[in-house]
Parts: structure tokens; C-alpha cells; sequence
């Protein structure tokens, strides 16, 4: 993705099964879940570079312990910090016990059984410590104490909010950190209360009834009430101080969530690729968690995966298999070249099956597998032309053509290069676009002046202030005569609110691309029909609402929208022609079809709460409003 865009998040949880002496033994290291876990975060920090943090909680301490411990940065080296700090705190405990697992256990913080880690991208509130992950609601009984972090955007808070005021809170604010942490954290004071009268009318000390609670806490009763009425979507992750834990997924599986478990630890990741690579497995070892279930993990080591919500049609975002998630995942890497090799047909088309005068490229690194797909979908159709051809020669009396015909073959090379350096050096606003322009290098030499078409595949285009600022100016130094980008993503035309930071409607190209096309055609006025029915829409309840904002793109194909796109990021001076090509929906569809969630592109939310987001940030951008509709 050539625009810089913030989005989603990274979670890790491990639950060591066994005693930290039994890892110490088998691997060499009491910090065998450290390891893993500083191993997991790493796998997964193209999720979340504004923050990180980890949570441990010990299991079984002596009264007066501490067993519960949080690290956490803002900074931009926070992965670094954040375990920099877990072992630097080492120092502190003397040599001769650094392989005393009741020393440590007593005395080092960290000498947990249950981690979880998270990293962040900030696309709600800022990025001050009190924003990083995992946030903790502590207590004096052990099985109300709640550490949760996630990879989730919640978009009914404003009713989150009122159902806690309704249940006598006063909540500090209405993000959905603080929402979702106290009305767990709510449930599950219930249900320690619930069960505390029980025990209590069987005759059981206050103490035996504690320890009685931390056996028979139903993490699924708390999850079910809890998660009633959550709009949005999560992979979160909950851990309770007395050592329960629980993973939960929404129903449209929307974010990410994978997990493995074996005799000694049950790990869950955002991303498949990272726990295979941690831990050494094969992909059928990992299992994808549920749309609507929970892993639920016992004190004693034990887990199942149970339903908490009905699941409804699956919808799980394809922009984890376009771009966001690592391509080694072997799915994911086979759906984007796929998504390459769909392009290959539209795109020879516009080269009227010209390879000859034709360079193919790609920016940034993202789209290389995109790239390697749609090379072999040229391959393909190179050799139907080249078939074609011969036939309509005597082979026999034409050896040069013969020669000519055979020697058809696209010709890659390697054109843009990110010189990240030069982001250091970027320090204020009146350098930055010259700067910016300069983020790229070029590789010269290699187009022939005037008489080549430069293709250049691109994970997607979201705003298109890169490619107007620096990358077209770039490739135009060049003189190629045309210049075609080929964007693996369909047309982003609707915010998203599940996680994207893509909330803002006139940020997005194709829909400024939309309004200048109305404005050409003198109907301007369509705008101010679409603010009173989208206004009208928010009156009515959530499941009745109908997305007004599709009215914008119904008078206009997708090619018209292209053009006027292309027009408008293309710089002022360039001089080669340029062209913008889109993947179409149906074949995103075809490369990831299991992965339909595609609201971004079509307006078709999976829940209702993202309807009345894109409806209100229309609102917003017809009121000239710069605020997130959610």
C-alpha cells in the first residue's frame, strides 16, 4: 500500500502448561514463555508500531505476592523497551537464584505462567501510555482482578456507555478500552457474587468459598452476558488473576484469531504464520478460532472452544489477505498472487498484448507476491499469443520470425526502492514534500525513452497522496510514454470501523473521485439528498438502516471512477499518460473465498453498527466536520 495507513493490532497469549522448572529442563531457560512471547510479538510488529505491551500473571502465589505484572511503551522502539525492561529487572535478583523457580516466582515479576502481549495501532484516542495494551482492573479477590487486550474496534460505545451508567457505574470515558474492560470486569463481579451466595447458604468459610470461586468461575456465563449487544469487530483477550483466560472472536469473523495447544502451552496469535514460525509447526497444526467462540483456558491447563456468540454470516476483512497480514502465511501468499493473476487479462488488454515495449514493476515490497501472480498470468496468456502466431506463419521459411515471436516475454525489473532513511530526516512542514518525494529511489537505465509502458502493481490505493506527491513524479523522471498502475484491491469507497483507520469519507479517492464527477455533471445537488436520508437513516433503529452513501457511486461504472481518480492524483506537469487499474470485486472474491468481508469496497457492512457509521461520517463530511464517525 503505497498511502502510509494506520490499522489493526497485534495480540499474543501464552499459557505455559507446565512448571517454569520443566521448560528449564527440556530448553535450557526458566524464560521460555518470555522468549516465545518476545518471538510472537516480533512475527507480528507489522500490526501495531505505536506501542506495545505485555501482561503476566503467576499462578498459585503465596498470600502478600505479587502475581500480577504489566510492562508497556509508547514510544516507537516500544517492542524493543518493553523486553529491554522484563530482563533488565534480572539484575535485581541475586546470581545464585536466577534458576531458583520459587525465588523467582517470589521476587522477579515476570516469572509468570500466563503472558499476553499486544501491539498497537492507534486508530482511536492517542498514544500516551494510558492507551497501551493490556489494561487491568485490579482487586483484592484474585478471580476479579481482569487484565484484557485485543485487536477490536467496538462501534456502538455511545450504547456501551449508557448500559453502564443504567447499571450504576460512572465510566471515565467512552472509548472502547474503558467500555469493554469495565462491563466484563462488571459480569464478572456478578458472577463471583452469584456464586459467593451459593457457597455461602452451603455453610463454607469466606475463605473456602475463595478458593471455591477460582474452581467454578464460569468464564462462559461472564463472556455470554458480557458480549450481548457488542457491535464492532474483536479478537480479544482476557486474563483473570486467579488463572482463567479466555480468547473471544466476533461473530462475523471479522479479526484474526488462531490458536495452538499442545502438553505444554496453549498459544493464540493474531497471525497463523507467527505461531508456526515460533514454535516450528505445520500449518494444519494451528486452528483457526471460531466466528462467535471463545478459547476459554482453566486454571488447571485445560481449554475447549465454545460458542458465546451465534455466529452470523462470515464476513472475516479481506484487506488481512490483501495486505495487513505477513505474506508467508501459505493461504495468504497463494490468495495474492492469485489476486495477480486475475489482473494479468485487463491488464494485457490495455496494453493491446504489447510485451515488446513493456516494463512491468511494483511498490511497495507488499506487492511483490501480488506482482509475481500477475506475472505468471502474462506468462500464460504469452503463450496463447505466441501459439497464435506461429500458426499464422510457415515456420519453416521464417526462421527470424520465428525467433522474433518466441522471444516475447514481459520484462521485470525493479523500479522504485524505499530509501527509509530519508523518513529520519523529514523534520518539518515546509520540507516534508520535497522530502517525501524523495522516500523512493529510482532505477534509471532500464526504460526506453518515449517508447515504454511502465506497469507498476500497487497494493491499493486509499487516498492518493503518495502517488500524487512523490511516486508518479518519480516514475515520470523515467519518460516512459505511459504509465499504468494496477491497484490488487478493488476501488475503497466506505470507511471502515472494525479496526482500519479508514473513517473518514473524503479522505478516500474513489469518493472525492465520485463528488467531482457529480460536480461535472451539475448535480451537486445529489450530495444534499444523500445528508437528509442519511440523517433520516440514524433516526431509525440500527437494523433498519440502509447505507445512503451507495447512492453516490450508482450513476457512474467502476472505469468512469478510475479515470477521474487517475485525473486527479496525476501531478501537475507529468508528462507520460497515465491510467489506473482496479481489481473488480467479484475476482477479490474468487482469489479469498473465505474471507468475504469486503464493506470497504461494496458498502455491505457485517454489522449493523458499521451501516450507521458510514452513514454518519457522510454526515460528517457533508457538515465539514474532521472528526472519526465512530
Amino acid at each position: 500500500m503505497s498511502d502510509p495507513i494506520k490499522h489493526e493490532c497485534g495480540v499474543a497469549f501464552i499459557r505455559l502448561r507446565k512448571p517454569l522448572s520443566y521448560y528449564q529442563e527440556k530448553y535450557g531457560s526458566l524464560w521460555y514463555g518470555l522468549h516465545k512471547m518476545q518471538f510472537l510479538m516480533t512475527k507480528q510488529l507489522n500490526r501495531g508500531q505505536d506501542g506495545a505491551g505485555i501482561g503476566v500473571i503467576k499462578l498459585n502465589p503465596e498470600f502478600g505476592d505479587r502475581y500480577l505484572a504489566r510492562q508497556r511503551s509508547a514510544t516507537k522502539t516500544a517492542l524493543g523497551d518493553i523486553f529491554e525492561a522484563v530482563f533488565a529487572s534480572l539484575k535485581d535478583i541475586p546470581e545464585e537464584k536466577l534458576n531458583d523457580e520459587a525465588y523467582l516466582k517470589k521476587h522477579y515479576p515476570y516469572a509468570g505462567e500466563m503472558l499476553l502481549g499486544h501491539l498497537r495501532y492507534g486508530t482511536y484516542g492517542g498514544n500516551s501510555i494510558e492507551n497501551i495494551h493490556p489494561f487491568l482492573r485490579q482487586n483484592n479477590w484474585m478471580a476479579r482482578n481482569l487484565m484484557i487486550a485485543g485487536n477490536y474496534n467496538i462501534t456502538n460505545t455511545e450504547e456501551l456507555f449508557q448500559n453502564l451508567i443504567e447499571l450504576g457505574q460512572q465510566p471515565k470515558e467512552k472509548s472502547d478500552n474503558v467500555l469493554m474492560l469495565e462491563k466484563i470486569g462488571h459480569f464478572i463481579d456478578e458472577e463471583n457474587q452469584r456464586l459467593f451466595g451459593i457457597f455461602k447458604s452451603q455453610g463454607f468459610s469466606n475463605y473456602e468459598i475463595t478458593e471455591k470461586i477460582k474452581e467454578e468461575i464460569s468464564i462462559s456465563r461472564i463472556l455470554k452476558r458480557s458480549f450481548k449487544n457488542i457491535d464492532g469487530g474483536f479478537n480479544m483477550i482476557g486474563m483473570l488473576g486467579h488463572g482463567d483466560a479466555f480468547i473471544i472472536r466476533d461473530p462475523a469473523g471479522i479479526r484474526p484469531s488462531h490458536y495452538y495447544a499442545d502438553d505444554e502451552v496453549v498459544v493464540v496469535a493474531s497471525e497463523r504464520a507467527a505461531i508456526q514460525m515460533a514454535f516450528n509447526l505445520y500449518p494444519e497444526d494451528v486452528r483457526e478460532l471460531g466466528p462467535g467462540n471463545a478459547l476459554i483456558v482453566k486454571r488447571d491447563g485445560s481449554f475447549s472452544e465454545q460458542n458465546i456468540i451465534e455466529p452470523t454470516e462470515r464476513k472475516s476483512c479481506s484487506f488481512e489477505r490483501i495486505y495487513f497480514s505477513r505474506g508467508n502465511d501459505q493461504d495468504i501468499y497463494a490468495e495474492r498472487k492469485e489476486l495477480g493473476r486475475l489482473l494479468a487479462q485487463p491488464v494485457m488488454t490495455l496494453l493491446g498484448n504489447d510485451l515488446v515495449d513493456t516494463v512491468f514493476s511494483y511498490v511497495p515490497n507488499t506487492a511483490a507476491t501480488s506482482f509475481y501472480g500477475l506475472i505468471d498470468g502474462i506468462h500464460e496468456i504469452r503463450l496463447k499469443i505466441q501459439a497464435e502466431a506461429l500458426k499464422k506463419i510457415d515456420i519453416s521459411k521464417n526462421p527470424e520470425k520465428v525467433d522474433e515471436i518466441l522471444s516475447w516475454r514481459p520484462r521485470r525489473e525493479k523500479i522504485l526502492v524505499k530509501d527509509v532513511k530519508m523518513r529520519t530526516f523529514i523534520t518539518n512542514d515546509n520540507d516534508r514534500e520535497d522530502l517525501v518525494s524523495h522516500v523512493y529511489d529510482i532505477t534509471y537505465g532500464v526504460i526506453k525513452s518515449w517508447e515504454d509502458t511502465l506497469v507498476i502493481m500497487d497494493d491499493s490505493v486509499v487516498r492518493g497522496t503518495t502517488l500524487k506527491t512523490s511516486i508518479l513524479r518519480l516514475l515520470d523522471r523515467l519518460e516512459p510514454k505511459r504509465i499504468i498502475l494496477v491497484s490488487s484491491a478493488p476501488q475503497i469507497r466506505y470507511p471502515d470501523c472494525y479496526g482500519i483507520d479508514m473513517s473518514k469519507l473524503g479522505d478516500l479517492a474513489a469518493f472525492r473521485a465520485a463528488v467531482e464527477l457529480h460536480k461535472d455533471k451539475g448535480n451537486l445537488n445529489i450530495l444534499d439528498n444523500i445528508y437528509q436520508v442519511a440523517l433520516a437513516e440514524l433516526q431509525k433503529p440500527k437494523e433498519d438502516q440502509i447505507n445512503a452513501v451507495k447512492a453516490l457511486y450508482e450513476p457512474f461504472t467502476v472505469e468512469e471512477i478510475s479515470v477521474k481518480i487517475a485525473d486527479m492524483v496525476k501531478p501537475t506537469g507529468m508528462r507520460a499518460k497515465f491510467d489506473l487499474l482496479f481489481q473488480s470485486v467479484d475476482n477479490l472474491n474468487q482469489a479469498c473465498p473465505k474471507d468475504l468481508g469486503d464493506w470497504y469496497f461494496t458498502g455491505n457492512y457485517p454489522t449493523t453498527g458499521g451501516t450507521a457509521v458510514a452513514n454518519r461520517s457522510f454526515i460528517y463530511f457533508y457538515e465539514g466536520r474532521s472528526e472519526r464517525a465512530y
